[in-house]
């Protein structure tokens, strides 16, 4: 084989000896076609330009330092040296990372003594924290309390509710010094932890240690924060909660008994504490913040039952009046176990002395059922309403003296005009209240079928939903809805009325709440052949007994409703100038319309004849919607002419007979033509 190859090649050098023309040839050819493909792929190397070096993203001298580089080790350094740290992962080009920078640099201007603010930029291909880090969206707000974290901010990119979170995560417990601030703490929040722990073996207990971390993975969970906790350190106050053993937690719950973390059960360690407290908390009202308009949290929670939300203005640095006075009312409605409208929830007293019980124990009760202090063992009971001894109340069955309070009764003015027949008459609404009901709003959840849940929206952040389901203007002022998904209805409640009226009104069997239509409104009132008819017209306009209503029910997202569009508008030329008939249309998908006139599909055309508007009829759904169909469908179902009442009557007559006989011939026409061709 070699000398084979040997031989050929032997025997072309011997040609291109005798001719070294053919040779010449044979090399440049050769660099013809090497040349080009060298200065094509240089060519193309000198395309692709490297990328420009980032610049800062925040200003030099501001309170955020800028890691514009991406260096993710220098992150490091800076948040282990600094006792609480935020850091910003961030894209230049995120048109979010553009508007969280305002906001994290106000943040930072007014808490840059306490916390140090990092922000790196996660972009750049070159730096350390591409690599590393694996981001889907930008941008990412991390916090560190000490060694611990990361802490995800999930809430909304606004100053304040980034600025309490960061100061929640600054001090995740509350000390409580004595029984007055311990009476305060559990009054304020729905939802509180106390631990106890002595400090006098060492500075800081290995107990204390786990459930100051308990504290940091509530947060991490629950990023609004709402289980709050505290510790006390003096054994007088801690046996305000029933607490008498070092490194106890007590769990305080409004509506049911309180608990105490089972140290025989579970370990006590920073994980069960957080995890026994999610397991046994209370929610009464909730906070609810839909990313988007397709945000699925908010659907999720009406898919739960009724729903009642409340869109009231909220910061969380500073305390809100409305809102307490809501999650009063939800209290009381979830508060059961009650006879005639008076809870059975006992207030009890912080301290009180066996000697002095019987002329100061009523005055002694604080406002809220807080703790079970004192163990009498022998009390003189006195004929007062509000003494009451239990013995099964305490976690430790000890004997507490308690009182109890009646609810203040519900305002309800009953008008003039409402006779006495019916008592309990909301003004304002139309209908009775049972007797079961009227009287008070104290555990109704367990008195009615329709039991509610309670959800807040921030009014400022969530306006746009606010107005979807009806609210009108942004006064300041509440906007509550009552939402039952289940039978696609809503209500709103009036500024006349009271909350807990409209809660009572709701819950009844047969509630005489009137179903809130929504529907857009009709800025400009234009001349036009169809009229086009909205939630508040369409009772003005069907039901109109002096005149013929043809209605069409369409939508924007139906295909087919749009082609029936030039065939309507050329039934209204036919019935143009007279005054009998009006040809409207009505978006359904835009516009809430009453049970008793909605349609089961899309396109529908419904007729309302003057004087008889309870015996409508609807098109044929077997019938083609050709104005010749339409116009005899008119013609069959009215009790008179549609032009008996215009001025020139024979004229409109003529006109219009002269027109149907004309698309009647253009229908034949088309028939004939049709059978000629089969």
């Amino acid at each position: 084989m070699l000398q084979r190859v040997r031989a050929q090649l032997r025997q072309v050098s011997a040609q291109m000896a005798r001719r070294p023309v053919l040779c010449c040839g044979a090399i440049l050819l050769i660099c013809a076609l090497i040349l080009p493909i060298t200065l094509t792929c240089g060519r193309e190397k000198a395309v692709v330009a490297l990328a420009r070096a980032p610049g800062r993203f925040f200003p030099a001298d501001g309170p955020v330092l800028d890691l514009f580089l991406g260096q993710l080790e220098e992150a490091h350094v800076l948040r282990e040296e600094a006792d609480v740290s935020v850091v910003f992962y961030y894209a230049p080009w995120c048109a979010h990372c553009l508007t969280a920078r305002h906001v994290l640099q106000q943040v930072a201007l007014r808490l840059t003594a306490q916390v140090q603010f990092v922000a790196v930029n996660c972009w750049w291909h070159q730096g350390r924290c591409r690599k590393q880090k694996s981001f889907f969206q930008y941008p990412v707000i991390h916090l560190y309390y000490w060694r611990f974290g990361p802490i995800e901010y999930r809430g909304p990119v606004q100053s304040e509710y980034l600025e309490s979170f960061i100061l929640r995560v600054s001090t995740p417990l509350t000390y409580l010094p004595t029984s007055r601030a311990l009476h305060t703490f559990l009054t304020h929040q729905q939802q509180g932890v106390v631990g106890y722990f002595q400090f006098n073996s060492s500075p800081q207990p290995a107990g204390y240690i786990s459930f100051l971390l308990s504290a940091l993975h509530a947060l991490r969970r629950d990023h609004q924060g709402a289980v709050r906790f505290a510790v006390v350190t003096n054994q007088a106050v801690a046996e305000g909660v029933s607490l008498r053993e070092d490194e106890s937690v007590y769990l305080h719950r409004r509506l049911n008994s309180s608990l105490v973390f089972p140290r025989a059960q579970r370990n006590l360690t920073a994980q069960a504490i957080c995890d026994w407290v999610f397991e046994n908390r209370e929610s009464v009202v909730h906070w609810i913040q839909p990313t988007g308009a397709k945000s699925y949290s908010l659907e999720a929670e009406l898919q739960k039952g009724p729903a009642l939300l409340t869109f009231l203005p909220h910061n969380p640095l500073s305390a809100n009046q409305l809102l307490d006075q809501v999650t009063d009312v939800a209290l009381r409605y979830h508060s059961c176990g009650s006879e005639d409208g008076v809870s059975s929830v006992p207030r009890c007293c912080q301290s009180l002395l066996a000697s002095g019980a019987e002329a100061s124990v009523c005055e002694l009760c604080v406002s809220h059922c807080w703790a079970l202090s004192v163990c009498v063992e022998h009390v003189q009971l006195s004929s007062a309403p509000c003494w009451s001894v239990q013995g099964s109340y305490s976690p430790f069955s000890q004997i507490s003296v308690c009182c109890r309070s009646i609810p203040r009764p519900i305002p309800v003015s009953i008008p003039d005009s409402i006779p006495d027949s019916i008592p309990g008459s909301i003004p304002g609404s139309t209908g009775s209240i049972p007797d079961s009901i009227t009287g008070s709003i104290t555990g109704l959840q367990c008195r009615t079928n329709n039991t509610l849940r309670f959800y807040m929206l921030d009014a400022a952040l969530h306006w746009t939903l606010a107005q979807r389901l009806g609210a009108t203007n942004h006064s300041g002022r509440p906007f509550i809805t009552i939402i039952n998904l289940r039978d696609e209805t809503h209500y709103v409640l009036k500024h006349t009325d009271s909350l807990e009226d409209f809660i009572q009104n709701f819950s009844v069997s047969f509630s005489p709440l009137h179903r809130h239509l929504v529907g857009h409104k009709q800025h400009q009132h234009t001349q036009s052949l169809i009229q086009e008819v909205t939630s508040d017209s369409f009772l003005d306009t069907v039901m109109d007994s002096q005149r013929d209503v043809l209605l069409l029910y369409y939508s924007t997202w139906c295909g087919f409703c749009s082609l029936l569009n030039h065939v309507f508008l050329q039934l209204a030329r036919l019935f143009q100038g007279n005054g009998a008939l009006t040809v409207a249309r009505v978006n359904v998908g835009h516009n809430d319309l009453p049970w008793e006139f909605m349609v089961d599909h899309l396109p529908s055309v419904l007729l309302f004849p003057r004087h008889r508007k309870q015996m409508s009829v609807k098109f044929p759904e077997n019938t083609p919607m050709t104005v010749p169909n339409l116009l005899r469908f008119v013609l069959q179902h009215t009790s008179h002419a549609p032009w008996e009442e215009s001025d020139s009557g024979a004229e409109s007559a003529s006109l219009l007979g002269a027109e149907l006989h004309r698309l009647l011939r253009d229908v034949s026409g088309r028939q004939e033509g049709k059978c000629e061709a089969s």
